[in-house]
């Protein structure tokens, strides 16, 4: 049987000083593989789309490993109320290595985030939720058809999952992209309204506006670019948004 600390997971970066992947100062960790295909995606070298990058491969690590960078910055958590923040690609595409990661930061009392795109086994989130103590969990498209168009894949486990970690009492903070003309129509915005007024417990929203990193990081890999027309938001925009949530009491941070 192998020890917890000597699993071993693939990871493509691990991330010092983090300020936006939950509270305090954090140590973002950047798991490998992600089963959405995202036309926005800022990280597509997480779904080892570019093996030629040498600034962009996906290495095997084991937990110590992963757990001696995070330890390096532990003073920096216990002043800011930061801690590890598991991102990717999708954590959840490797929920075993994912557990271990976790299960070692709990026992070390190092707080932990979850970024995911939602879209895993129900019972993969089960494994989990005990031992996250905070899901940045994205919501993108309502509608099922165009979020297959856009991601690749069903909305249906995403809102299901969401469903059941915010009915269990699971702190989450809901992270919206703006993406122009796909995430930020009003249809959508009033359709994730809506869904969210079954949930009172998520409270809490990130509006991430539209950028183009994930466009230039397409380019520098040799990748297609999807969204190379679209334009970035103004500001006026991004605060009617913002506006448009807060008129129904969520708390409401722009960025991420």
């Amino acid at each position: 049987m192998v020890a917890q600390q000597d699993k071993t997971g693939a990871i493509f970066d691990i991330k010092k000083f983090a300020i936006h992947d939950g509270p305090g100062i954090r140590t973002t960790v950047f798991l490998t593989g992600c089963p959405m295909d995202c036309w926005w995606c800022h990280n597509p070298e997480g779904r080892g789309e570019a093996p030629t990058d040498p600034t962009a491969k996906t290495r095997r690590v084991t937990v110590a490993h992963v757990m001696e960078e995070i330890e390096k910055d532990r003073v920096f958590y216990d002043q800011s109320g930061g801690g590890a923040t598991f991102s990717g690609g999708e954590p959840m595409a490797q929920p075993e290595f994912l557990v271990a990661l976790l299960k070692e930061c709990r026992r070390r009392q190092i707080a932990t985030a979850v970024d995911t795109c939602g879209y895993a086994p129900p019972g993969d989130f089960d494994k989990v939720a005990d031992l996250v103590d905070l899901f940045l969990y994205d919501l993108k498209i309502m509608d099922d058809e165009r979020h297959r168009t856009y991601t690749g894949v069903s909305n249906g486990p995403v809102l299901e999952n969401l469903k059941l970690l915010a009915r269990s009492g699971r702190r989450i903070q809901l992270r919206i992209p703006l993406i122009p003309g796909i995430t930020d129509t009003e249809d959508n915005l009033e359709s994730i309204l809506s869904f969210l007024d079954d949930l009172p417990a998520v409270r809490r929203v990130s509006l991430l506006p539209y950028n183009r990193f994930g466009e230039d990081k397409r380019k520098r890999y040799k990748l297609p670019v999807r969204l190379e027309r679209v334009r970035n938001q103004s500001e006026t925009e991004i605060e009617a948004a913002a506006e448009r949530f807060k008129s129904h009491g969520f708390d409401v941070k722009i960025g991420g």
